[in-house]
């Protein structure tokens, strides 16, 4: 039985991990719009995986005899200035999940749920993994900066990023 405490904690992940699939989301068609369909592909795709990352919370919660609960979301910023930026957010989104799953680790060691944190550690795995790959985005976008053919070819980078993901996620 999970612990009230973790309960809650972890449904508060799941509105953070809801609301980072609905912001990817939104990003995504920004740049679909403004003609980055290799960006926009990258993003649907992390849409994607933000909603699977809510959904192994959800179903990890009623595996433990808990209720996983949904809750209202504020709308995602839907305009920006440029790749760069919606880059720039994307990392500064990443770190704020880091942190969030952090605290939540935290409330398990302090609860003495080892379980809990055991299963965590997937997250702050992927989360590595994440600020390590947009940071790896951000490098190549400033490293080019307002030149369209460089900004051409990162598109298409990321047009092939997503494409990996996909595969990779099949096997």
């Amino acid at each position: 039985m999970i612990k009230k405490t973790v309960e809650s904690a972890i449904n508060e992940q799941i509105r953070r991990e809801e609301f980072s699939s609905r912001l990817y989301l939104s990003m995504a068609i920004w740049c679909q719009s403004n003609g980055f369909p290799g960006a926009a592909d990258f993003l649907y795709r992390q849409s994607d995986e933000e909603r699977m990352h809510q959904l192994k919370f959800v179903h990890y919660v009623n595996d433990r005899g808990g209720k996983a609960a949904l809750m209202a979301l504020d709308a995602p910023k839907s305009s920006f200035d440029s790749l760069l930026t919606v880059f720039e957010q994307v990392m500064e989104h990443e770190h704020y999940i880091t942190a969030s799953i952090n605290d939540l680790y935290e409330v398990t060691l302090n609860e003495k749920d080892y379980t809990t944190g055991n299963f965590l550690q997937w997250y702050i795995n992927e989360q590595i993994e994440e600020e390590s790959t947009m940071s790896t985005i951000l490098d190549k976008i400033n490293l080019v900066g307002d030149d369209k053919a460089g900004m051409f070819h990162i598109d298409k980078e990321l047009a092939a990023m997503a494409t990996a993901a996909i595969s990779n996620a099949a096997v």
